[in-house]
């Protein structure tokens, strides 16, 4: 993404970004805007940022936005902004769950492309009818599975397509936590009160919130498509409205298979997002914590250890790369990754021109699938576990 020494390239005018949610004390709403900011491909320039109107105008107010363009609304900033000759070309959605879908479809039916947080929906009935306004417009529709972003994780999907590994048998996905190991929702603390709202979270908690992503980068990596799963979905919390933790089996098209387990109760794991991908020639590793670094295993062989910014990787790694190997990139960088994506998505789709083949970021499909999982996930475990097609 850096450019060559020695040489100048014209930039296009920074695309004008809109956000709603993410205002005073959210999390997920820093992190995409330090993300947006990284490359410089994106304009914060007006926001809809809490759900009144008085936390949402200081929000705006605090980030330096115009007082003007601070809204009350996500209804009124969709209106208003579509109206502007300046207004903005594209809308972060950093939201809980459930705003995802009215959001979206105010945005993509003005013609704005949308950058939405996941889960895409917190229903699955929303989330094929958003898929269905996303279809009929004109604009953008770009899924922040970040995880997606990691030069690492570009080039073990790479070494999948290339056919190195073979035909892919196995897949092993795995996300603990432990931060709701107590019932944290019942003090207050913002995060785990709406995380735990199935009103406002969905039908999925830890499957949801974390599952999604391990099954994302599974079939983002192994390039494979579910076809049937088996769940065992609790909530060891005692008063806890949603699951805490799962197992899952599942069976893919073609006849790989997979497991996948996350939990939120698991003492000692911080952020322990890991993914494992078998094939009838070799193996790789990819771990979230360690995220510079591949391991792939040819059958019969030792081990190797592929680092970014290192003579293993590809192609696909070094062009989503900013610094030397030896120089960890991580999470905040993978994130911005998505964000520079669809940067290049719409600064095409302003001229007409096609866009680069190997720009990929998680689209509405994508969305829809994780919304399906969560959903099957739970219809199995209320069923004691029987197979579901999704």
């Amino acid at each position: 993404m850096a450019i060559e020494a020695g040489k100048t390239e014209s930039r296009a005018p920074k695309i004008r970004l809109g956000m709603v949610g993410g205002g005073a004390g959210a999390f997920i709403g820093g992190v995409h805007r330090m993300a947006a900011r990284l490359d410089g491909e994106f304009d914060l320039v007006a926001g809809a940022l809490s759900s009144t109107a008085e936390k949402s105008v200081a929000s705006g107010l605090e980030l330096g936005l115009d007082p003007a363009r601070c809204y009350g609304s996500f209804e009124e900033m969709a209106e208003k902004e579509a109206a502007r000759p300046d207004g903005i070309e594209a809308v972060s959605i950093v939201t809980p769950n459930h705003v995802h879908y009215p959001a979206a479809k105010a945005f993509l039916e003005r013609g704005i492309h949308v950058i939405c947080d996941k889960p895409l929906t917190s229903t699955l009935e929303d989330a094929l009818k958003l898929k269905a306004v996303a279809d009929q417009s004109k604009a953008l529709f770009i899924l922040t599975h970040n995880y997606t972003g990691y030069p690492m994780v570009r080039h073990a999907r790479e070494l999948v397509e290339s056919g190195a590994l073979g035909e892919i048998r196995l897949v092993q996905m795995e996300y603990p936590q432990d931060w709701l190991t107590e019932a944290v929702e019942q003090t207050g603390a913002k995060q785990a009160v709406w995380r735990t709202d199935p009103a406002q979270s969905g039908l999925g908690g830890s499957t949801g919130d974390i599952g999604t992503h391990a099954y994302n980068l599974g079939c983002f990596i192994s390039g494979l498509t579910l076809d049937e799963l088996a769940a065992d979905v609790h909530t060891f919390v005692e008063g806890r409205r949603l699951d805490d933790n799962a197992h899952v089996m599942l069976r893919f098209k073609g006849g790989a298979k997979g497991l996948l387990w996350c939990s939120q109760v698991a003492p000692g794991n911080e952020n322990g997002l890991k993914v494992r991908v078998y094939g009838a020639k070799a193996g790789l590793e990819w771990v979230q914590a360690d995220p510079n670094y591949l391991w792939l295993t040819r059958l019969g062989e030792p081990k190797q250890l592929i680092t970014r910014g290192g003579t293993g990787a590809g192609s696909a790694a070094a062009r989503v790369t900013r610094i030397p190997g030896g120089h960890p990139e991580g999470y905040l960088e993978a994130f911005a990754t998505i964000y520079t994506e669809a940067a290049k998505a719409i600064h095409a789709a302003r001229t007409g021109a096609p866009v680069d083949p190997a720009v990929i970021y998680p689209t509405i499909d994508d969305g829809v699938k994780g919304v399906a999982f969560v959903t099957a996930c739970v219809a199995s475990s209320k069923a004691n576990g029987v197979w579901v097609k999704v």
